[in-house]
């Protein structure tokens, strides 16, 4: 049978077997939007808050026992994934998060409420609001839940650049003696191998990596305990320090609290910056997958210095056609963290005075970006760049008809004489050792001594 529950605008009937209550009832009428739901980590996140919260609130004494230990009991529950059909509030709700955080206080409560041996809407005896969410505000609980959710999310994305970039650099490795023309501009350049263009590859992961690890780390600063405006009015003078040391243990992660309360609930630069290092990431992901596409690409019109694996045929018209599918879908991957770093800055600089509003929309967007990346780059590593070849002969002949190695006489000869050189070698499609050979100027053992191709920085 249905139930009723009231809230201060009214009265609501609710399923009989909903664990959540009116306030959720009221999102799911108000905001019907994408059918998108909280990201599992952020679910997560919010129940830590709360079970710290609790923790909190009982050793404050300002929270009864016998209800905090049945709170205590239904967050654990909750964290293990009994009632992950309960948190429904669509992604794009209410400002601030407060359908959400009012979503979970209601499910903790009802349980809560079950375990006590009371009837599901009871809230005169424990209250979402007065029991589960003493001491907090949707403005400090939701953000600091969307922190905690992007510290443990961006883990896997950590241990998966890790890998990929072992990958390029052993690839860097197995082609260090496999010697190709450079390219600048697309056109021909100076040579180097093969391995130094998978070294780089492996260095720019590297690099990002340690940005969004230095971002990850700025998060671990939380504005818990801000309350509804900084003041942290309606919470315990001491609550801030005790929910902070619970989630640290909860979490083994060592958080702080905000250095300025006002500050963190007005600003969410930090997930700002955050969202910006996986852009960055994004973005050099696109440019090393579009390399791979160009190397790869023929096998007789293109470059095809590398094979890239065939996991798939590659046309439904043209049979034996394949294509660098893995490459094409890391690009689209990193085209959408592209548009949700943009999404996250729309974001971000609309908060106004003491909060920014628009943080559900900023923490959809980190989460979904951390996941397409840590869920495709092991995928990536394993079915695209460990199966990558070299085209050795390819790399050879295309090196031998450089002019670009014109560049190593011009101490001898000069800029001016090497360039009419060059020109002459492209007209005769000749190398440019041969050439220099035919006209006097080097001896085929000097040729030969010039033009190996000697590779720099190798590690």
């Amino acid at each position: 049978m249905p139930r009723t529950e009231r809230d201060s605008l009214g009265a609501l009937e609710l399923p009989d077997a909903a664990r959540y209550g009116i306030q959720t009832a009221r999102a799911l009428a108000n905001f019907p939007v994408s059918g998108l739901r909280a990201h599992p980590e952020l679910v997560s996140a919010c129940l830590f808050v709360k079970k710290a919260a609790v923790l909190a609130n009982m050793e404050l004494k300002v929270l009864e026992r016998s209800l905090g230990s049945a709170i205590l009991q239904a967050c654990d529950d909750a964290l293990a994934g009994r009632f992950n059909d309960q948190f429904v509030v669509d992604v794009f709700q209410a400002g601030a998060g407060t359908s959400f955080n009012m979503n979970v206080n209601e499910v903790l409560a009802n349980r809560a409420l079950e375990l006590l041996g009371r009837e599901r809407g009871d809230y005169e005896f424990l209250s979402p609001n007065d029991h589960v969410n003493l001491g907090q505000s949707s403005n400090d609980t939701y953000p600091t839940a969307a922190q905690i959710a992007t510290i443990i999310a961006a883990v896997r994305l950590l241990d998966a650049l890790e890998e990929l970039a072992l990958v390029f650099r052993r690839k860097g490795e197995e082609f260090k003696d496999v010697p190709k023309v450079g390219r600048t501009h697309l056109m021909d350049a100076l040579p180097l191998a093969l391995g130094d263009e998978f070294r780089a590859y492996a260095s720019a992961l590297e690099r990002g990596a340690q940005r969004i690890e230095q971002r990850r780390n700025d998060l671990c600063e939380l504005p818990i305990g801000g309350t509804a405006v900084g003041t942290g009015a309606g919470s315990h003078p001491q609550f801030r320090d005790r929910v902070i040391q619970h989630l640290s243990e909860l979490c083994a992660t060592e958080f702080t609290p905000a250095r300025d309360g006002f500050e963190a609930l007005q600003s969410r630069a930090l997930l700002a910056a955050f969202s910006s290092a996986l852009k960055e990431l994004a973005l050099e992901l696109i440019r090393i997958a579009n390399d791979l596409r160009l190397l790869g690409s023929g096998p007789f019109a293109g470059l095809a210095e590398i094979e890239l694996p065939a996991v798939q045929p590659g046309s439904s018209i043209m049979p034996g056609k394949v294509n660098p599918s893995m490459p094409e879908c890391l690009d689209m991957i990193c085209f959408q963290v592209v548009g949700n770093d943009t999404a996250v800055a729309l974001a971000v600089q609309a908060g106004q005075l003491e909060l920014n509003a628009m943080v559900p929309v900023i923490a959809w967007n980190v989460l979904q970006s951390l996941t397409l990346l840590a869920n495709f780059l092991p995928v990536f590593g394993v079915r695209c760049v460990e199966g990558i070849r070299a085209d050795r002969e390819k790399c050879r002949s295309n090196l031998e008809l450089n002019p670009a190695l014109a560049t190593l006489l011009t101490p001898k000869i000069g800029y001016l004489r090497a360039a009419e050189l060059a020109k002459e070698a492209i007209a005769r499609k000749m190398p440019i050792g041969a050439l220099a050979v035919e006209k006097g100027i080097l001896t085929q053992e000097e040729a030969a001594e010039m033009f190996e191709v000697k590779t720099r920085n190798q590690k």
